[in-house]
């Protein structure tokens, strides 16, 4: 608590204190906010003639502006009757009225006099009256529950003897609750105040904190009534129960301002940076996220799917980051990534900033063998001339944690995170500032004077502030050769060929090494919609994203990926106890259930959109497709390296056994849509080419046939191409007997199920062309998948799209299809999940495996045919 308030001194005029000015940072970014204000002499002055008293314009427009904000309820709180409050301040619908102390509300629950407090009200009038006849110029003021007599501008011994009179009288009558205010006693036949006013519109509205302004006796009441995150302001001298205070009503208007402004970001997002802007960080284990002006705006630790110490992305400035700048400002000249590296510049004149994740070093100790000290640590390194502004604030948990710096030698600690962790900036001066239990640390460097180069080594799992045996040269040189030497081995295409390299690179780095498993996407809950719902997390594995994604490297001949994902689904079939059916469609990185989906309801969402999610109810779902492209990507590591290892064959048995038990049954389907099982078309057609991939396997690699896989594989076949067929859509469905059209039905010909010059398929082509494709995308579908928005088009299934044209002869169309999808990808070659075309801005998780999968596959296509 701000004990200076209660000494009834105000501050300056015109000045907001610090210490005030931080408060309303944290209130303001509560997940429902009511703020609650007095009446006179809070939104408007207190003059002689309570009838002329308008609210400040400036009180206005900042109660008008908060009221239409989401999660967020004004009200006004006063001791006048409603009726009249409502005629003065003419407020707009959205914000409450409550007059009377409490005793008469606009949103539904009035208090309704009995028969016994209407005899006594009305006795209470009548002796109030005759004392008010006895005192020249002492005024009442009748409301439904009570009488107010005003004693302002009455000679001081006239009111006093009034208000004596009222005291001796009719306030001690049984039933009757006094309240005293500045010149004005009211006498009610309700027990009610400004507290328990403000906490009966705290339980109606369920929210999180309350700020309330007031400035009179009687509104200390409501500040007695407040706690937890909830915070006072109090308006002029005298002692006071509230937290804070300002001189005057005009002082309370620019604190609601600064409230609006902060709120209104928090809710909205400070200048949210396009997704496809950003680039990936990636050391295989964890990722971060950069923004174009170089700051990080994501990264979770330890792993990819642990919690975020920065999540600016999703959070904004309050939610953690690390930024570095010219202190002049001014936009970069550009950022790209070091050729065949997952390394980071971004360069303005007279600064450049390099950035990468390195793996944990290691110290030689006297006995010979290598120590490791400490996880993972982000590097940058500042070169050039000029003056930089650094801003360091971490913010472990998703900023659930409060969390201290400690200047210490050449850096600084981290205190207060269940994970130590250590910034080593030698040589830089740090401020540490206090936000409400969130330290942030602010340095001016100056690198001229520095010599040129500052290295500032965010350490994770240690806090070490040592220096590092090696130059930071040398060690950006050991971060970067494995990327280049693992580049180098690739068989990149002719076709958008540093595109493909790039796109090869993101995969590499969405593979977490200590386990062999692959994220879906570095992040969570980026939207689908801008400010809509659809925001889900996947910094998980999903057994068909990331099947598809080592089948896609195993292409450009890279088989080290898939092997390792094989051995950590060769682990999760083991743990389900000889049931392979009963396998999750995804897992965290280690290979285990996810808990439950949870929502942080402190955080805003990336550009507003909430709620921002961790874990996913997908976990639940029975998808009977996750067993192809397992079984794909075997046959296909089987085919390019001639052998067929004992795990792996454990692995395609299952997938065979899996899909014999089960494919007969309805499922969720690929997109994971929370609506009842269907027989989902794409889920019968994987079903299928698990047992097709199974028998090339065990033909081409074990010399051997297997009759009873042969008539299964026929059997689901059969069935997907008689019941998925619909005659009056004249294609291939979302699911047997639906007329809605669904990109994933292109896989029954991408499959190989039917060839691409087979009539159905051709039309199915057609179909999901003339009713998904718009411009430069495709979209998954347009049926209602129970949730509410819209999404944008999936780059996969424009890949989809480009590859069923190659398929069915359509060459020029693909080539078109392909250049257009290129084109929306980000400044430094990243693809987020999906693309508004009308927006023309990325959308979704970012970067999205399934988007630069699709990529690599389309152009190894198009330069196939091209040598053909």
């Amino acid at each position: 608590m701000n004990t200076s308030v209660h000494d009834g001194a105000a501050p300056a005029a015109g000045v907001l204190d610090p210490e005030l000015r931080a408060a309303i940072g944290r209130i303001a970014r509560v997940p429902q906010l009511l703020v609650a204000c007095d009446y006179d002499g809070t939104l408007a002055p207190i003059v002689e003639d309570p009838s002329k008293a308008v609210p400040l314009p400036e009180s206005v427009a900042a109660v008008r502006a908060l009221a239409a904000l989401p999660q967020t309820t004004v009200a006004v709180v006063s001791g006048r009757a409603l009726r009249d409050l409502a005629a003065l301040s003419r407020l707009p619908s959205e914000v409450h009225l409550v007059g009377s102390h409490g005793s008469e509300f606009d949103i539904g629950f009035v208090e309704r006099l009995s028969p016994e407090l209407i005899a006594v009200r009305t006795r209470l009038r009548d002796e109030l009256r005759e004392i008010a006849n006895a005192h020249p110029g002492v005024r009442l003021e009748r409301k439904p529950a009570s009488v107010a007599v005003h004693t302002r501008g009455v000679d001081p011994q006239v009111a006093a003897a009034a208000v004596d009179a009222v005291r001796a009288g009719p306030a001690t009558w049984d039933g009757v609750t006094v309240t005293q205010g500045k010149e004005v006693i009211e006498l009610s036949v309700v027990a009610t105040h400004k507290g328990t006013a403000v906490d009966q519109l705290r339980t109606q509205l369920s929210a999180s904190a309350v700020l309330f302004i007031g400035d009179d006796v009687t509104d200390e009441n409501a500040f007695g009534n407040l706690h937890g995150p909830d915070m006072g302001i109090k308006i002029g001298v005298g002692e006071t129960k509230a937290d804070y205070r300002v001189g005057e009503p005009i002082e309370a208007a620019r604190a609601l301002g600064l409230l609006l402004e902060t709120r209104r970001h928090w809710l909205f997002g400070e200048r949210a940076v396009p997704i496809e802007r950003h680039s990936m960080l990636a050391n295989g284990r964890t990722v971060a996220l950069l923004t174009p002006e170089a700051k990080v705006t994501w990264l979770c630790h330890p792993k990819p799917d642990s919690a975020a110490i920065f999540a600016d992305l999703v959070g904004g400035s309050p939610a953690g980051h690390f930024s570095v700048a010219p202190e002049r400002g001014g936009i970069p000249l550009g950022q790209r990534y070091r050729s065949g590296t997952m390394t980071v510049e971004t360069r303005w004149s007279g600064l450049t900033v390099t950035d990468w994740l390195d793996k944990p070093a290691r110290e030689t100790t006297p006995d010979g063998p290598a120590v490791v000290t400490g996880d993972s640590a982000l590097v940058r390194v500042l070169t050039g001339s000029g003056t930089v502004r650094v801003e360091f604030a971490p913010r472990p948990e998703f900023g659930q944690v409060a969390t201290q710096l400690q200047p210490v030698g050449d850096g600084l600690l981290v205190l207060g995170s269940n994970e130590p962790i250590a910034l080593y900036s030698p040589g830089v001066q740090w401020q540490v500032d206090n936000d409400g239990g969130y330290e942030t640390a602010k340095a001016v460097v100056d690198l001229s004077a520095a010599g040129g180069q500052v290295v500032l080594e965010l350490r994770f799992g240690t806090h070490s502030l040592e220096h590092h045996r090696l130059t930071v040269h040398e060690r950006q040189a050991a971060a970067e050769q494995p990327w280049k030497d693992w580049v180098a081995s690739l068989r990149l295409p002719s076709t958008a060929r540093d595109l493909v390299a790039r796109s090869a690179l993101t995969l590499r780095g969405l593979c977490h090494e200590a386990t062999g498993s692959i994220l879906a996407a570095a992040t969570t809950s980026l939207p689908e919609e801008l400010g809509g719902v659809r925001n889900w997390d996947y910094r998980y594995c999903w057994l068909r994203d990331a099947a598809m994604t080592a089948r896609a490297l195993v292409d450009l001949g890279s088989t080290e990926e898939a092997e390792a994902l094989l051995r950590w689904v060769d682990g999760c079939i083991e743990r389900t106890g000889g049931h392979p059916e009963r396998l999750h469609p995804l897992y965290t990185v280690d290979g285990y259930e996810l808990g439950a989906e949870a929502v942080i309801d402190t955080l805003p969402g990336y550009a507003g959109s909430r709620p921002v999610r961790v874990g996913n109810l997908a976990n639940h779902q029975l998808q009977l497709d996750v067993f192809g492209p397992i079984a794909d990507l075997i046959a296909a590591v089987a085919d390019a390296r001639g052998t067929v290892r004992e795990d792996e064959w454990r692995v395609l048995e299952n997938m065979v056994e899996a899909v014999r038990r089960r494919w007969h049954e309805p499922d969720h389907g690929i997109w994971e849509a929370r609506l009842p099982p269907r027989h989902h078309i794409f889920s019968k057609v994987m079903c299928w080419m698990t047992v097709d991939r199974a028998l090339h396997v065990v033909r081409q690699h074990g010399g051997e046939d297997r009759p009873e896989w042969v008539e299964l594989r026929d059997r689901i076949g059969a069935n997907v191409l008689e019941y998925g067929w619909h005659a009056d859509v004249e294609a291939y469905s979302v699911a047997y007997g639906d007329e809605d059209m669904d990109a994933s039905s292109l896989w029954i010909g991408l499959s190989g199920l039917l060839p691409g010059d087979d009539p159905r398929f051709l039309s199915t082509v057609l179909r999901i062309e003339a009713d998904l494709r718009s411009g430069p995308v495709v979209y998954r579908y347009h049926w209602d998948d129970g949730l509410p928005g819209r999404e944008g088009g999936f780059h996969i299934c424009t890949a989809w799209l480009i590859e069923a044209y190659l398929r069915t002869g359509r060459r020029t169309d693909a080539e078109e299809l392909f250049a257009q999808m290129v084109d929306t990808a980000g400044p430094t070659g990243l693809l987020p999940e999906q693309y508004d075309p009308l927006a023309e801005r990325g959308l979704g998780n970012h970067p999205q495996a399934y988007s630069h999968l699709g990529l690599i596959r389309c152009a190894l296509l198009l330069d196939n045919m091209l040598k053909q």
